[in-house]
């Protein structure tokens, strides 16, 4: 951190500590959301989410070579095969936009061109099955669809625009890094570096299982109920894999790389839900902006309305699938139908920890556009569905 910004920081905090009337019921609730929602955030999300996360962008970070993340990621790698691994990443992996953060700048940073990483980064959260079939089943059948194409077409179109747009600066970050030197010492194969990776995928799947509804039936309450049995498994097939098929040097590299990941994050991360809590509170409890306030500029199927649906929806954090809840409890507040699917197009892709994240990962500029990107495509969907569906 330059010394600027700490001066920076340090003036800040004073400068609250000694302006803010902490003494306002409004403000001083505002402040006990903020840490209520850090430490919601902290109990939910972050040992059966980010944690296994962090360790998955580690691995890649350390064992999947440069050229296999440039054959399919690449600036220069097929793009049809690219995009469409890219762009349906998230009906494998149920992460929140906060999760999918260390796995983003796991592959961005081992040369994955700017189109794939970050159609990725929105496929991530934003295609996420569970969520999807809780939409579909709470809020109508016709939404989750929407959501759905929507979101899968979002993350194929928001790379293809990021490619274009920064397509000097992708080839001059990548230009330097198409010569692999030879790796030394490694005498795993590469199904034996696939099966490490996706044993920790399925760790990070079953861990954060969701809790199914109580009148839930079928094969997703029985897999909850077995979903520590099942990680615990995987956690041994885990140490038998280090145990067989890595020195002690790999393993140190690999915590090593994980350790700079949780560095880099875990601060700015834990700043952003502390400003999201602050601003906005947590679902059904009042913060500084109240509730009634979003839920007045939301009816209806305005321009505006779904700009505003969409830009509310890209600052305020959703934890997997809490998003479906709150848009129930907004619908029945009168929000109209556009504007619901904006929020849900926008909402669980993006955060303002999230972007914090971003920005430290591939700088403010871009990720500025990958943010108005999605916010101007979430409004144009709002307004096209609430047309068809008023």
């Amino acid at each position: 951190m330059k010394e600027r910004t700490k001066l920076l920081l340090i003036v800040g905090v004073f400068a609250a500590a000694y302006y803010v009337p902490w003494s306002h019921p409004i403000i001083r609730q505002s402040g006990l959301e903020a840490f209520m929602m850090l430490q919601e955030y902290a109990r939910e999300h972050v040992l059966t989410c980010l944690i296994p996360a962090f360790f998955i962008a580690g691995a890649i970070a350390v064992f999947v070579s440069q050229a296999s993340v440039l054959k399919y990621f690449g600036a220069q790698a097929n793009k049809i095969l690219s995009y469409s691994v890219a762009s349906v990443s998230g009906t494998i992996l149920a992460v929140c936009s906060c999760t999918v953060l260390p796995l983003f700048a796991g592959i961005y940073t081992r040369g994955a061109g700017i189109g794939p990483a970050t159609a990725f980064l929105y496929s991530g959260p934003a295609i996420n099955v569970l969520a999807i079939t809780l939409t579909a089943k709470i809020l109508g059948w016709e939404l989750g669809l929407a959501r759905a194409v929507g979101a899968v077409l979002f993350a194929v179109v928001t790379g293809l625009l990021m490619a274009l747009i920064f397509r000097k600066d992708d080839a001059a970050r990548t230009a330097g890094e198409i010569y692999i030197p030879d790796e030394d010492g490694k005498d795993r194969t590469l199904l034996q570096d696939g099966l490490y990776i996706l044993t920790m995928v399925l760790i990070l799947i079953f861990a954060a299982f969701a809790k199914p509804a109580p009148d839930a039936t079928g094969l997703w309450p029985a897999i909850f109920a077995a979903k520590w049995y099942i990680t615990i498994a995987l956690l041994i097939i885990l140490g038998i894999m280090l145990k067989a098929w890595f020195t002690k040097d790999e393993a140190k590299s690999w915590v090593e790389s994980t350790w700079g990941f949780m560095k880099q994050i875990f601060p700015l991360l834990a700043g952003g839900v502390l400003v999201a809590g602050f601003m906005l509170g947590r679902p059904g409890h009042a913060a500084l902006i109240p509730d009634q306030w979003i839920q007045s500029l939301l009816g209806g199927n305005s321009i505006s309305a779904n700009v505003i649906a969409s830009m509310a929806g890209a600052l305020m954090y959703f934890a997997t699938l809490t998003e479906v809840p709150i848009l129930q409890g907004l619908l029945g507040a009168g929000m109209g139908k556009g504007p619901a699917l904006a929020l849900l197009l926008a909402g669980p892709a993006l955060s303002l920890p999230n972007m914090l994240v971003i920005g430290s990962v591939m700088g403010v500029k871009k990720t500025a556009v990958f943010c108005g990107i999605i916010i101007v495509m979430s409004s144009i969907a709002g307004i096209f569905y609430g047309a068809v569906f008023a």
